[in-house]
């Protein structure tokens, strides 16, 4: 079975900018995983925009599933999740100016990237890291070492036009990729922009394990509730998924 892990930031997004109290995002988890989510995502940015240091703390005492932490492999970074340990971080690229992750990693050997996920390793742990879907940079991803799970950038494939030819070649792309971290012997997520009208395709790459689903989920939860939300994505990927 895929596992699905909610995204709850934007929960955070609406609460940061009224500076109030609510919505509370580990409220939200707790919704989330009564719904059938199996385990929660939270994207601690350096610029603090949405996910407070406060809820990482609270939600590693509260969630029961599985907590992913987002973040940038940064020192400061490394130093919270060694104090939090979530069950795996998720290394992320991050620009102050952007609305959303833009793109994936650049992944190298010998660089801070690989520091950080051997630091993780070292600290009991796993890690994720965030990639466009193409075999090299997985095969890149495989070769440093430490690294349980690439999840597969999906913003290009959810900004194609529906049904359009762009939208079947980045399909393949992803499948592509697919098999390759099948091929390096990696762990699969997806995730970025997903939503109830184009995630069934995604659903069903080959040797998918994971998905991590968060705008579009919240911005359906404001029309029908949270409970439901989770709900009507749980039934697509089951139904691709099996």
């Amino acid at each position: 079975m895929i596992r699905l892990y909610v995204n709850i930031d934007h929960v955070a997004t609406i609460r940061q900018q009224r500076g109030t109290r609510y919505p509370d995002p580990v409220a939200a988890a707790v919704m989330c995983e009564l719904a059938g989510a199996d385990g929660i995502t939270v994207h601690l940015r350096e610029d603090r925009r949405h996910i407070q240091d406060r809820d990482v703390r609270v939600l590693r005492e509260t969630v029961r599933g599985v907590l992913n932490l987002e973040m940038a492999a940064t020192d400061e970074m490394l130093d919270i999740a060694r104090q939090v340990k979530p069950d795996f971080c998720t290394l992320v690229p991050e620009n102050r100016q952007e609305r959303t992750t833009e793109g994936g990693l650049a992944v190298a050997p010998g660089g801070t990237l690989e520091r950080v996920v051997h630091a993780l390793v070292d600290a009991g742990i796993g890690v994720s890291l965030f990639i466009d879907p193409e075999p090299r940079v997985v095969e890149a991803s495989a070769r440093l070492g430490g690294v349980g799970t690439v999840e597969l950038h999906t913003g290009d494939y959810c900004l194609a036009p529906p049904r359009s030819p762009e939208m079947l070649r980045q399909l393949q792309r992803l499948e592509m990729a697919a098999r390759a971290a099948a091929d390096a012997g990696l762990r699969l997520g997806a995730g970025h922009g997903l939503d109830y009208a184009n995630l069934a395709p995604v659903a069903g790459l080959p040797g998918l394990e994971e998905l991590n689903i968060g705008h579009g989920l919240v911005a359906r939860a404001v029309l029908i509730g949270m409970h439901g939300a989770v709900e009507e994505l749980r039934v697509i990927i089951d139904r691709q998924g099996g």
